[in-house]
């Protein structure tokens, strides 16, 4: 199998105010950042099991999104994959949400799926209709961007954080 660019997934419905927090990270990095060369910034919305299209064959995928954690909303968390499938579900605050694990899992039987993988989330204020982050969220967004851009500046490591 053919080793595709490392990648930066957000996901998020921006309709769905914070819920946009993944995309709004991503245009930030492509727009005011500088990613490192061989990786890939794309807003996927809000896929379904189709996240694993994105997934097979990469070395390193950062996934941006919201996370339900009872923390206070604009906290920045970083989970790696295994936090993620011993969570479950419960990183995911949307409809997307029971895709993500089982997606992983999917890959993994398949031995297709990335060779690291992170969730940088921010606990979201308000979902619900609209089309703006509420401050919290606003100001999370360039922390998540330092997070994202540490885990591709190093080869190794990510738990929860």
């Amino acid at each position: 199998m053919t080793t595709r660019a490392d990648a930066v997934l957000g996901l998020g419905n921006v309709l769905m105010g914070d819920d946009g927090f993944g995309p709004a990270v991503v245009r930030e990095l492509r727009e005011r950042r500088s990613l490192p060369d061989g990786v890939e910034a794309l807003d996927l919305g809000t896929p379904g099991l189709d996240l694993a299209e994105y997934l097979v064959g990469r070395e390193r995928v950062i996934l941006v999104d919201t996370v339900l954690l009872p923390e206070p909303p604009g906290s920045v968390w970083v989970l790696d994959e295994d936090a993620l499938l011993a969570s479950g579900p419960v990183p995911r605050a949307t409809a997307h949400q029971p895709a993500l694990a089982e997606t992983l899992n999917r890959c993994r039987l398949a031995g297709a799926g990335p060779a690291r993988l992170w969730l940088v989330g921010a606990v979201p204020r308000r979902l619900a209709p609209g089309t703006s982050l509420t401050p919290e969220l606003r100001r999370a967004v360039p922390v998540a961007c330092r997070r994202v851009l540490e885990r591709l500046a190093r080869r190794a490591g990510g738990t929860a954080s």
